[in-house]
């Protein structure tokens, strides 16, 4: 096979086989994908030098991040007020810089031609990968979209995640991919075994019930989709037909334990409409219900913050501005909620200069949500993705994982469904379901297990009900997060430097 992946084809084969790993993704859920794009991958890199290796893997990120993470135009297309040109080059610096991941992955893999093929591709390659994605989830505040393991929310390897996290499921593919290539390669039959060690294992741990779900006493959730379009929301002509709507809409649902509207829901200050919100708290009180809602509000000092609050039942007596229950978003999106070199970005054209992008961040580590007696570990948007910061506001009496959002910035693209689908991943991985309400969608009740148990449609302006068990007991990765991984992969890049120090011993006594 090889052979027929000449000089020439391995470039196109680099591109192709990236765009194909982007079928393992939502909407398409074809997970397989991902993992074969792995194998392609690994393959191309095969023999190479570090300097092909290298524009190689830049090629394959291109094809991947290309198809992946292209729906972010939407952002530039409707909201940036660019000239096309300048927001199809803003979108291709982002795409080009992402992909500069996957070439230092190949550069560095290929840096050390001298490993047998054992060692670089079952022992270096996997560990070196989730070097290269911690980088990839920590510079510039970080953007760990499109992580390998989130293709395997419905595969087989997802019961990895209470034991490893979304991590240890993107480890398991390198493993498949490196002993695949080693079976094209060399074709001996032993290299089928860490395959079988990695599915066995799968299976074996997809039976094991980490938490147990509290039967007796389901909580009703409500959860409100506004469906207001980002262009009409802070309009002020359209501020009490906005709250008018989410106020009719609660009204048929006050039999629910806890009501959930979405990310800045009320388009305004929380300082600005304290009657409003005076008045919602009351109407929660008498129903013995909880309200959640997603408010911005700005200071004195005049800092804002990107809030959410719980009105009624909170284990308050009453709402008084400013909230006590109240979270303030810590991880916030770069460009849309800060602008970096700011003084300098924000003249050159209205994209650096959004609405609300001057958001100051919360501490990363709050106190859960009180909400009809249920605590509530509280991601906004974007956070969901940061799977540490959520594991760590995560305690042994928290019930729910939630997750506000506001993805119709994003229209009709594939970002809502990504986004999702890392939702589900989070569920997973701390044995707690996830209740995500969003503007215009895509709302849905997870369950612990990274099951959707009930969804709506996107852009309908609707509810959702949903009946959903908490749970009792943590996962092993709640407990203990990263650190079996971490030492892994110490003990990994411990062996390959030993291994580089006999190789240059030897070549030195060779020479004299």
């Amino acid at each position: 096979m090889l052979s027929t992946i000449n000089k020439l084809k391995r470039p196109i084969v680099a591109v192709f086989s990236g765009a194909f790993a982007t079928l393992g993704f939502a909407p398409y859920n074809i997970w397989p994908a991902t993992i074969l794009a792995l194998i392609c991958l690994l393959l191309v890199l095969h023999r190479q030098t570090a300097k092909d290796a290298a524009m190689l893997g830049l090629l394959w990120g291109l094809g991947h991040f290309g198809t992946g993470i292209a729906w972010v135009y939407e952002v530039i297309y409707h909201f940036g007020g660019l000239p096309l040109p300048v927001g199809l080059s803003l979108i291709g610096l982002l795409i080009f810089y992402l992909s500069l991941y996957p070439s230092l992955f190949a550069y560095v893999l290929r840096r050390f031609p001298h490993l047998p093929d054992t060692l670089s591709l079952l022992i270096f390659a996997p560990a070196l990968w989730l070097v290269v994605d911690w980088l990839r989830g920590w510079i510039l505040t970080g953007f760990p979209w499109l992580w390998p393991g989130y293709s395997q929310i419905d595969s087989p390897l997802a019961s990895l995640a209470p034991l490893l996290g979304v991590q240890g499921i993107t480890l398991a593919m390198m493993l498949i991919a490196g002993a695949c290539v080693l079976l094209i390669t060399q074709k001996r039959a032993v290299f089928l075994a860490p395959i079988v060690v990695v599915i066995v294992g799968a299976f074996g741990l997809g039976k094991v019930e980490w938490v147990a779900p509290v039967t007796e006493k389901p909580v009703k959730i409500a959860m409100i989709q506004g469906n207001i379009p980002q262009k009409l929301k802070w309009l002020p002509s359209q501020r009490w037909p906005t709250l008018l709507s989410y106020q009719d809409m609660t009204r048929q649902n006050w039999d629910a334990d806890i009501v959930i509207w979405p990310e800045a829901a009320i388009p305004a200050l929380e300082r600005d409409v304290p009657d409003f919100l005076s008045r919602i708290d009351a109407a929660a009180r008498y129903n013995n219900t909880a309200l959640v809602t997603g408010v911005l509000d700005q200071h004195k000092d005049g800092r804002y913050f990107n809030n959410v609050v719980t009105l009624g039942s909170n284990g308050t007596t009453s709402y008084a501005y400013p909230a006590k229950e109240v979270y303030s978003k810590h991880h916030l999106l770069v460009f849309g909620e800060f602008v970096p070199f700011e003084e300098w970005l924000r003249p050159l054209a209205p994209f650096f200069n959004l609405a609300m992008s001057s958001f100051t961040p919360g501490e990363y580590i709050q106190p859960n949500l009180n909400a009809a007696g249920y605590k509530l570990a509280t991601a906004l948007c974007y956070e969901i993705l940061f799977h540490q910061q959520v594991r760590a506001n995560i305690h042994e009496d928290t019930d729910f994982i939630l997750t506000l959002s506001n993805d119709a910035w994003f229209g009709k693209s594939i970002g809502p469904h990504q986004h999702l689908e890392i939702a589900r991943m989070r569920a997973l991985e701390n044995g707690k379901p996830v209740l995500r309400a969003t503007n215009t969608g895509l709302t849905a009740a997870i369950d612990y297990k990274g099951n959707i148990q009930e969804e709506i449609p996107q852009f309908e302006k609707t509810f959702l009900r949903a009946d959903v068990l908490t749970t009792k007991g943590e996962t092993p990765y709640t407990r203990i997060g990263e650190w079996p991984l971490n030492i892994w992969v110490a003990l990994c890049m411990g062996i390959v430097l030993l291994s580089t120090m006999k190789r240059r011993n030897k070549d030195k006594a060779g020479q004299q």
